[in-house]
């Protein structure tokens, strides 16, 4: 389960099923607009094995695929690379907005 496995027992387990009954559906799915049952709690902001962070830290409800894709990349990166109808990105953290020349939206 990897380096933080061992906080992944009963207690989370019992949190994650609260979670999941308190926001059933995928909270980046209803973002873009479509419904998906959730079926992962991620923390919005990784724990990195800090314990306060992660019994006290806001979670949130996932579908398999953002968990394991868009989430993973936002934490790489530290910014969504999701692009707008417009094609613009829609995350104000995204590179584009901080370079000379940038931010020109709007």
């Amino acid at each position: 389960m990897g380096r933080w496995g061992h906080l992944y027992g009963k207690r989370w387990r019992k949190r994650a099923r609260y979670q999941l009954q308190i926001e059933p559906l995928c909270r980046m799915c209803k973002s873009e607009g479509r419904i998906t049952a959730a079926s992962v709690v991620d923390h919005v902001i990784p724990h990195r094995g800090d314990i306060n962070s992660f019994w006290l830290g806001e979670v949130q409800s996932l579908c398999t695929f953002h968990h394991n894709s868009t989430k993973k990349i936002i934490e790489q990166r530290g910014y969504n690379p999701a692009i707008g109808a417009d094609g613009w990105p829609l995350d104000p953290r995204h590179p584009c907005y901080s370079r000379p020349g940038g931010g020109l939206k709007k």
